[in-house]
């Protein structure tokens, strides 16, 4: 039996129902307090079907009219009785403070994370993000994860929350599948315990940096590493030598014209295709 739409006009930016899309910061979205409350936003209607294809459950859309009987027709099938509101393009711009891609937002539940168990085990290339701070940035890796091979994602606490509104959408939906979690260093402890697990399931670790005895990124030994784990550091400054020094070998992007490194998002995908594992 289909469930009717329940489509609510957007008349007034005070209702509460509302403050899923315009009045909550990512932080509150996400709810570290209670995380099984949590939320996050899915922008346009490929990146949502993508969610719903992953098994996440929706909590309420935000959709221009024009894209009721539209692009959003088949996402609002799928989503139920959750509240379905609509405006006109400008007021929902006001509301949000921002363009809405293809005119349509859904809030989802956050889903539990997953045990590191779960992204590690059985595992021949993992990627390893320490201190990625930029939502673009995050969304392109996991694009090119998923695009060229890795078997899962690993941040540090310091990375941009992966479910992040933009980082969702510049991944095209791949954060919801490719398999990631959190990897935490041990209470300051350093990188070496986090590193230290990554070993118990048979990684070796090969940090991305500019060191004079790092390996190319074509050398043979490197893809002949059964199982590796490829870690990169925050825009700018890149890896600490801490977490440099935590790592089996550190490896470089040959480069020419005297350039010596790419952005991190980019410097990934060349990482990514080089060391990926067999198809």
């Amino acid at each position: 039996m289909t469930t009717s739409p329940h489509i609510i006009e957007v008349r007034s930016t005070d209702d509460a129902g509302l403050d899923l899309f315009a009045r909550l910061t990512e932080t509150q979205l996400r709810n570290r307090l209670e995380p099984e409350k949590g939320v996050f936003i899915a922008e346009s209607p490929k990146v949502i079907a993508v969610a719903l294809d992953a098994g996440y459950q929706p909590v309420a859309l935000l959709t221009e009219h024009r894209h009721i009987e539209g692009d959003a027709r088949e996402i609002i099938r799928r989503c139920g009785d959750i509240p379905i509101y609509t405006g006109d393009s400008s007021v929902l711009e006001r509301l949000t403070g921002f363009h809405l891609t293809r005119g349509v937002l859904c809030a989802m539940r956050r889903p539990a994370p997953r045990p590191l168990e779960e992204v590690c085990r059985d595992k021949k290339r993992l990627a390893v993000l320490d201190g990625v701070v930029d939502a673009t940035n995050v969304g392109a890796i996991f694009r090119s994860a998923a695009a060229l091979g890795m078997d899962g994602l690993l941040l540090t606490p310091s990375c941009c929350d992966p479910l992040n509104r933009r980082a969702v959408r510049v991944s095209m939906g791949t954060v919801f599948q490719i398999p990631w979690t959190f990897l935490c260093p041990c209470h300051g402890n350093g990188h070496q315990p986090a590193f230290d697990r990554l070993h118990e399931f048979g990684f070796q670790v090969a940090a991305m940096a500019l060191r004079p005895d790092a390996l190319r990124l074509d050398d043979p030994s490197l893809q002949n590493v059964p199982q590796l784990a490829i870690v990169m550091g925050a825009e700018g400054d890149g890896l600490a030598d801490a977490a440099i020094d935590s790592c089996d070998f550190v490896v470089r992007i040959p480069m020419f014209h005297g350039v010596d490194s790419l952005n991190v998002a980019a410097a990934s995908a060349v990482a990514f295709w080089q060391l990926k594992r067999e198809c």
